[in-house]
């Protein structure tokens, strides 16, 4: 039997790849100016003290309460709104910016839901929080993100929970509590398009609450600028665009996934490989390819 792969993913930052995909996420600074300072606390509450005393003389009561916060942050939003990429973007300049060598970045797999055997899915949880933790040592830091949360964290309370579902959530609740006795250097940010079904208990752990929505007329008209940089579209072109893309009675605005995984791969298929990709290719592209369903957050 092959062994399930805990992560999708495993690495050491500063990272190339999510450093030069953070220049593609539209919105990404403002995004990381609001969660930067709490996801920053979270990540140094070990220096707290050191903090206090510089500043106050003393250690004050308060940075008793604030380091005794649970490390966890959820990104909440419809599906294609950018909550993975903006996570990981986020995690991966902090960390860089923390200095610490050879911090990680670790992103669980779906895979961890296992094959149905009993107490499988609790206890690749509980491998996971141990490899994490394993890897921060007694210096460095790390960030666990956690994609499609309520896959694995939906509430237990649901009449369609099973006892497999009840211990994963029990298994991420204590991993999660677990993770406030290494004085904040490993966070756990948790990525859901239904906030409403996380498990109560786990959600009030929740330092920051973030949501993310789809592109406003302003984020899709920068998005579009950036992406069709090169096709020198008119402002009334663009603008037309914008129009399309954007919500019209009960049909909602596009998300982010609908522009780069259905729309410009269209429009360029229209184009390729005899003609160039002109306006009235995109506009007609634009016009079969429509935004994607709303996830009911129920």
């Amino acid at each position: 039997m092959t062994p399930t792969k805990i992560f999708d993913y495993e690495t050491v930052v500063p990272d190339e790849a999510l450093s030069g995909r953070e220049h593609y996420l539209i919105g990404f600074e403002a995004r990381h100016q609001r969660v930067r300072d709490q996801l920053n606390l979270l990540l140094h509450a070990d220096r707290l003290g050191v903090w206090s005393k510089k500043h106050h003389g003393t250690v004050l009561p308060i940075c008793d309460r604030v380091a005794d916060q649970y490390p966890f942050i959820v990104f909440h939003g419809d599906v294609g709104t950018g909550k993975t990429a903006a996570a990981e973007c986020i995690a991966n300049r902090l960390l860089t910016d923390a200095g610490t060598e050879d911090s990680m970045l670790f992103r669980l797999s779906n895979r961890v839901r296992g094959s149905g055997l009993v107490g499988e899915m609790g206890t690749l949880l509980g491998e996971a929080f141990e490899k994490v933790v394993k890897s921060v040592g007694k210096h460095r830091r790390a960030v666990l993100i956690i994609d499609e949360g309520d896959s694995i964290a939906a509430s237990r309370a649901q009449d369609h929970s099973h006892h497999e579902d009840k211990v994963a959530v029990n298994t991420l609740i204590q991993g999660i509590d677990d993770m406030r006795r290494l004085g904040g250097r490993v966070a756990v940010i948790l990525c859901t398009n239904r906030l409403s079904a996380l498990d109560p208990a786990l959600l009030r752990r929740a330092a920051l609450v973030e949501g993310f929505g789809r592109p406003t007329d302003e984020e899709r008209g920068a998005l579009l600028q950036m992406d069709l940089d090169g096709l020198t579209l008119s402002h009334e072109e663009l603008a037309e665009l914008i129009a399309i893309t954007g919500p019209d009675g009960d049909r909602p605005g596009w998300t982010f996934s609908d522009f780069r995984t259905r729309f410009y791969p269209l429009a360029v298929a229209k184009a390729f490989p005899d003609e160039a990709l002109t306006f009235a290719l995109l506009r007609a592209a634009a016009l079969e390819s429509g935004p994607s369903r709303v996830m009911e957050d129920r």
